[in-house]
């Protein structure tokens, strides 16, 4: 039976807005990860993510609720262990900063010191496949090298839990790839428990155990990234753009083929409508099936593509917007 390194109940996170209105940034979520699980909060951005993981890493208090990480609570008083809280987690934001004048290995022996435990950091520079480059400057490195040391940074006090938020932004493809199995190599060897954001859905399928979809600060889908997929009903996702039919007739095909969509109007250059349609189906023959009854109305098809069902599909059926939006 797998242990649970972390539970959130009912937590919530209020802002003050310049106008003085409240802004729900967490809105009374609750999910658990096990131990050694990779799980991601998925969401766009303001969706409550980054809001999230820094109550767990005990950077910011809950307005309510509360969060247990390593059995040790986080509530609006802030956290009952601090020190050991620290010592346990290691955390890789958006954004680092480090010492410019000192080496990367100097800077990993330094960052160790400050924990009652740590590691070696020529190990970890291996770890990271950065060892040949111990003796550079952080300025001196690429992006994806950047974003690799600082995760060796999160990993100097040999934590039980890792925070990645949105590791990969900003990165090439291949650099995105290489750190996908940085990550996982580290969840494998180290029996680390890793909690990520991202809005990359591809991110999400191949890392995570378990994603929680996050919008408007509630979770609105929780299970892993198959058996959400697999919640739509269909295997493949088709985007239609057509002209010369309207809205209630697009939805009427939709309702006659027995599968379900988003359908939005707007104009083109020449103020013709122009029909924007996303569904997921369950077969090639129903995305067949919807274009011959597109044409029928005499329909005019200005651009398709269809592609396997993904998390982005998933997110847009749940909340009727794409993950990025």
């Amino acid at each position: 039976m797998k242990n649970t390194a972390i539970v959130v109940d009912n937590l919530t996170k209020i802002y003050k807005g310049a106008s003085g209105d409240e802004i729900r940034a967490v809105d009374g979520i609750s999910f658990e990860v096990e131990e050694a699980e990779v799980f991601g909060l998925l969401g766009p951005n303001g969706a409550g993510k980054t809001s999230t993981l820094e109550i767990l890493e005990g950077l910011r208090v809950p307005t309510s609720g509360h969060a247990q990480v390593l059995g040790m609570e986080i509530g609006p008083n802030g956290v009952t262990d601090r020190a050991r809280l620290t010592a346990s987690i290691g955390v890789q934001l958006q954004e680092s900063a480090y010492f410019e004048e000192l080496s990367l290995v100097e800077t990993l022996t330094l960052l160790g010191s400050f924990y009652p435990r740590s590691k070696d950091a020529r190990e970890l520079l291996a770890t990271v496949n950065l060892l040949d480059k111990a003796s550079s400057r952080y300025g001196q490195l690429s992006g994806g090298q950047a974003r690799r040391f600082s995760i060796a940074a999160a990993l100097v006090n040999d934590p039980k839990v890792l925070f990645l938020d949105e590791p990969t932004t900003g990165l090439d493809p291949q650099a995105r790839r290489n750190l996908w199995e940085l990550i996982e190599e580290i969840k494998c060897s180290q029996r680390v428990t890793v909690v990520l954001t991202t809005h990359y859905m591809e991110e999400a399928e191949i890392l995570c155990d378990r994603v929680g979809i996050i919008d408007g600060g509630k979770v609105v889908a929780l299970d892993a990234p198959r058996t959400l997929i697999s919640s739509l009903g269909g295997s493949y996702a088709a985007s239609v753009a057509a002209t010369g039919i309207d809205t209630e007739s697009v939805d009427a095909i939709l309702q006659d083929c027995g599968v379900e969509g988003r359908i939005n109007e707007d104009l083109a250059e020449s103020e013709r409508a122009v029909v924007h349609l996303d569904f997921v189906s369950p077969s090639p023959a129903s995305v067949f099936k919807v274009l011959d009854r597109l044409a029928a109305f005499g329909a005019e098809i200005s651009d398709l593509s269809v592609r396997n069902a993904s998390l982005e599909d998933v997110f847009l059926t749940l909340t009727g917007k794409a993950l990025r939006d």
